[in-house]
């Protein structure tokens, strides 16, 4: 059985910084491409940023330069650190396998003065 179970989360000033973390079970993080996608309220779920099981990484475009996307395979984690963080970055954050399908129940992330 797959656990995905993120933390991190908290709320921050316009500016501040936040890493989440995603902790696997039941899998190993290299054995799928990985996802962090985010929900703000009233809005579609949207995708954040991917991790290739090459390595290569793509991000939502308002995010490049501020976030990044890594893989710890010896801890079997996937992190996010988000830098200059946004109040249009507030939102639910979850991470996953976009393949087979696997996500967890995500951390909430509030952006505000």
């Amino acid at each position: 059985q797959v656990q995905v179970v993120e933390s991190g989360g908290g709320t921050v000033e316009p500016g501040e910084s936040l890493t989440l973390t995603c902790v696997v079970s039941g899998e190993k993080v290299n054995s799928y491409d990985m996802a962090w996608h985010r929900q703000a309220p009233g809005k579609q779920r949207e995708f954040v940023a991917n991790i290739y099981r090459d390595a290569v990484t793509t991000y939502l475009e308002s995010v490049k330069g501020r976030f990044t996307v890594s893989r710890d395979s010896g801890r079997n984690t996937l992190s996010l650190q988000m830098d200059d963080l946004k109040p249009e970055d507030t939102a639910v954050y979850y991470c996953g396998f976009p393949g087979p399908n696997y996500w967890g129940s995500g951390t909430q992330v509030r952006v505000a003065s």
